[in-house]
């Protein structure tokens, strides 16, 4: 992982340069990410909790697959990319955008780009990256997240309050 080459971006999210991984969260310069939530006909969602070896969030339940967009990548490619890397999942139907998230604190300062799968399964679950993953109901990740959210990332408490609202239709849940 720390071979890892990543864009460097502005707060307009264009690239600036290149750098290590390493370099990139010890400066906290801004970069971009991608995570895609996979739901399944029956309207359930497949969560992963990360792997305890892990650098960041290591144990915490996540989306159901996230990561970096690499150097001269772009978002759309990642997506795949990174389900079939850490599901072993290559979906009938390209990755469909939600939504973004600009680069802040929060964020590990990731421009973040927000996709949603279609799939049913099996995954392959990559052991160095998850520790597990289930599918869940959105009822019950409503309620998990009302009562212990402690154990989930901030950025799936982020992105799942985001496609609920736009699930209500509430005005500003598209992120414009």
């Amino acid at each position: 992982m720390s071979e890892e080459w990543f864009d460097v971006v502005d707060e307009h999210d264009r690239p600036l340069g290149r750098a290590l991984r390493a370099e990139v969260h010890r400066l906290g310069l801004r970069h971009r990410s991608v995570h895609m939530l996979v739901f399944n006909a029956a309207g359930s969602v497949f969560l992963q909790k990360r792997s305890l070896a892990k650098d960041n969030c290591p144990g915490l339940w996540d989306v159901s697959a996230a990561g970096h967009v690499g150097a001269g990548e772009d978002y759309d490619a990642a997506a795949p990319r990174e389900l079939a890397e850490e599901l072993g999942c290559v979906p009938a139907v390209a990755p469909e955008l939600l939504f973004a998230l600009e680069a802040a604190e929060h964020t590990g300062w990731e421009f973040v780009r927000v996709y949603r799968v279609e799939a049913e399964g099996p995954f392959e679950l990559d052991p160095v990256e998850i520790a597990e993953g289930r599918w869940f109901p959105p009822a019950e990740v409503d309620a998990w997240l009302a009562g212990r959210a402690a154990e989930t990332t901030a950025t799936l408490r982020i992105i799942w309050s985001r496609v609920r609202a736009a699930a209500a239709g509430l005005p500003g849940a598209d992120g414009r």
